[in-house]
């Protein structure tokens, strides 16, 4: 089997967040996350879904929701609601948009509060901080919202709702990388995930090499790697049972 492929799967939040999401939909989804080459790392899923999706999955695979999703907005007791759900629905993690409107207006204060509100919000689950970094644009913007998410008790750092033009890019994750591997209190624990525009196992591959050179060959692994996608399944399958077959 492709260790590469494998090992991409064993990483991937398979997501379904459009608009037009249905339980049928998020049915299927919760299906194609046991997959004959193994489990995803998570499904990721509207707030609403959370306890549909927890009950038709297994415990190893974990399940996601987005909250203050797409346009990190300001509102602290909005994000809290919706947060307070997830947790309530049985919800393992968290992936909250940073306010990177706010920060690129210089209003960093505004952006730790709801950040800090977030996480005091998630508890004990995982809290996955999306920095929107191709709107950042610039690597100094996306180290200093690295350090404000860092700073405010993030589990990982994401690249990208995947709403915008930009997505996940290697040049982003190469600050966002440098700036978890320069903390002492990041170092070890903090991970770090591609979204937007991971679709083809060349993508994935070149995000897992990143997070191993910066991080460390034990990182490459579902509690500090991931990538979101939803296209990104079917290519993975197909390269396990091509080599499936060729053994």
């Amino acid at each position: 089997m492709n260790t590469l492929a494998r090992q991409a799967l064993a990483c991937l939040d398979l997501t379904r967040l459009d608009d037009g999401c249905t339980e049928a939909d998020v049915d299927a989804l919760c299906a194609r996350a046991r997959t004959p080459a193994g489990p995803v790392a998570a499904v990721c899923v509207w707030p609403r879904f959370v306890a549909r999706a927890r009950a038709r999955l297994p415990r190893d695979i974990r399940v996601a929701a987005v909250a203050n999703f797409p346009l990190g907005g300001t509102d602290v007791p909005a994000v809290v609601a919706e947060i307070a759900r997830i947790v309530a629905d049985g919800g393992d993690e968290v992936d909250v948009v940073l306010p990177w409107r706010a920060l690129m207006a210089g209003d960093t204060a505004t952006c730790s509060g709801v950040l800090a509100a977030a996480r005091r919000a998630a508890g004990p689950l995982c809290l996955k901080v999306i920095l929107e970094a191709g709107e950042l644009a610039t690597p100094a913007r996306i180290a200093a919202a690295s350090r404000l998410a860092l700073a405010e008790g993030a589990d990982f750092l994401k690249t990208s709702t995947g709403r915008v033009p930009v997505g996940a890019t290697p040049e982003a994750a190469s600050v966002m990388l440098a700036e978890i591997a320069a903390a002492p209190e990041a170092r070890h624990r903090v991970g770090f995930k591609a979204s937007g525009g991971v679709r083809t196992l060349a993508d994935a591959a070149g995000y897992l090499r990143q997070v191993g050179d910066a991080l460390g060959p034990e990182a490459v692994a579902p509690a500090r790697c991931r990538l979101g996608a939803s296209a990104l399944l079917d290519e993975l399958l197909a390269a396990c049972q091509s080599d499936g077959r060729s053994n």
